[in-house]
């Protein structure tokens, strides 16, 4: 089965007219548009399974939808590895007029461990990572933290459901990367 714009769960309102205003590159608005979806997936299979973890969902998705911003920006780091696009994601964010609490996401993606880090920041990190089927184990066991502290669950019977949840996320990831490559990196 393809991907295609309409099987996708719509971004928040504003972001679509927003990639046209920066002119976001097609393969950047294919990204933010496929790590949403992912994260509204997530937030889905979190809710259902842990409702006492606290969430701000909405904060989630905007955050998956403007996480790499920062990219139009620094465009290099579409097809090259690079965090550059972090912080300046952040600023153009402030910039534009969205509150830091918003643009937080977009500088923070890349770093789970620093200081402070939201659930919901830890949140976006992990579908920017479970959308393509990356697995890493310091952020999962930061979400598998949190979980635990929020539900009393024991952390095995956490680590059990979160990494079912991640695996079936990330099944669909060749559908997604090829949905992502079929997109030109400049627009």
């Amino acid at each position: 089965m393809t991907i295609s714009r309409s099987t996708l769960r719509e971004v928040p309102p504003g972001l679509e007219d927003l990639y046209v205003e920066l002119a976001a590159p097609p393969r950047l608005v294919a990204h933010l548009r496929l790590v949403h979806d992912v994260a509204v997936q997530l937030l889905t299979g979190f809710a259902e399974r842990w409702p006492e973890l606290a969430v701000d969902a909405e904060a989630v998705r905007f955050g998956a939808a403007t996480h790499d911003l920062g990219k139009v920006r620094h465009p290099e780091e579409l097809s090259t590895p690079g965090s550059l696009h972090e912080p300046a994601g952040e600023r153009l964010l402030v910039e534009l007029g969205y509150p830091p609490s918003a643009a937080r996401f977009a500088g923070s993606h890349g770093s789970w461990t620093r200081p402070g880090i939201s659930t919901e920041e830890l949140l976006v990190s992990l579908a920017d990572k479970v959308w393509k089927n990356s697995r890493i184990t310091g952020l999962e066991d930061l979400v598998g933290a949190r979980i635990t502290a929020a539900t009393g669950q024991q952390p095995w019977e956490v680590f059990l459901h979160l990494d079912d949840l991640l695996g079936a996320t990330g099944a669909g990831a060749d559908r997604r990367l090829a949905h992502q490559a079929a997109h030109p990196l400049a627009g």
